[in-house]
């Protein structure tokens, strides 16, 4: 099925996956910065957090050697947004005035890669069933790695949080959209928005799951 993967989808695929590179790179770098780690630092975990998912999803559908270790565009973007980040952290919260960057740029790589990750594995020849839920660690990757490395619990594993959730939700509205015939890029389009817009307004309104109850240990 492999060889489906070309044209069209596959143009609209590699473009939202380096923006969502660039979203999650991003987000690795800010973490990195709040821990104060120098520049080879910061650069080490922009890479890991915007390619870890891509590279397991690429790995799970046979598409070998995964594009972020093949095509040189995956380690430039990440490597873009970590200098970004490292030098002028301070100046662009200054400018845009938002207090949690990280927030913006995890919600962006999650819905970016979820989806792609979607999209490909579905030309790959996965089930419309099996596909979201790659698409889904694709999306949840980087965060986790992410974390990890910074020592801190993955934003997946919080209690409450809508995060695989919102990945999931993208995920299936590119299967809805694709089993509809509709174009590769309005399908991405309407994906990336379901899966930001159900992250960012979880964490404003303070949307959770259900927690298990463990207060009779």
């Amino acid at each position: 099925m492999a060889a489906t993967f070309d044209g069209y989808l596959a143009n609209t695929v590699t473009v939202i996956d380096v923006v969502g590179t660039f979203a999650f790179a991003a987000s690795g770098a800010i973490a990195a910065v709040r821990q104060r780690l120098d520049l080879f630092g910061v650069l080490v975990l922009a890479f890991a957090a915007s390619t870890a998912g891509g590279i397991t999803r690429d790995l799970l559908i046979g598409a070998t050697p995964p594009a972020a270790i093949s095509d040189w565009k995956y380690l430039a973007v990440s490597a873009v947004a970590g200098l970004v980040i490292f030098f002028w952290y301070p100046k662009i919260r200054e400018v845009v005035r938002l207090q949690n960057l990280l927030l913006i740029f995890d919600a962006a790589g999650l819905a970016l890669v979820a989806v792609t990750g979607t999209q490909k594995s579905l030309a790959f020849g996965l089930s419309p069933i099996m596909a979201p839920m790659l698409g889904v660690l694709s999306g949840i990757g980087g965060g986790i790695v992410r974390d990890i490395l910074v020592t801190e619990t993955p934003t997946v594993l919080r209690p409450g949080e809508l995060y695989a959730v919102a990945a999931f939700a993208g995920a299936a509205a590119v299967v809805a959209g694709t089993s509809m015939g509709l174009p590769p890029f309005a399908v991405s389009i309407v994906g990336v928005a379901v899966c930001f817009a159900l992250r960012m307004l979880a964490v404003r309104r303070r949307w959770t799951l259900p927690v298990a109850d463990a207060s009779g240990e």
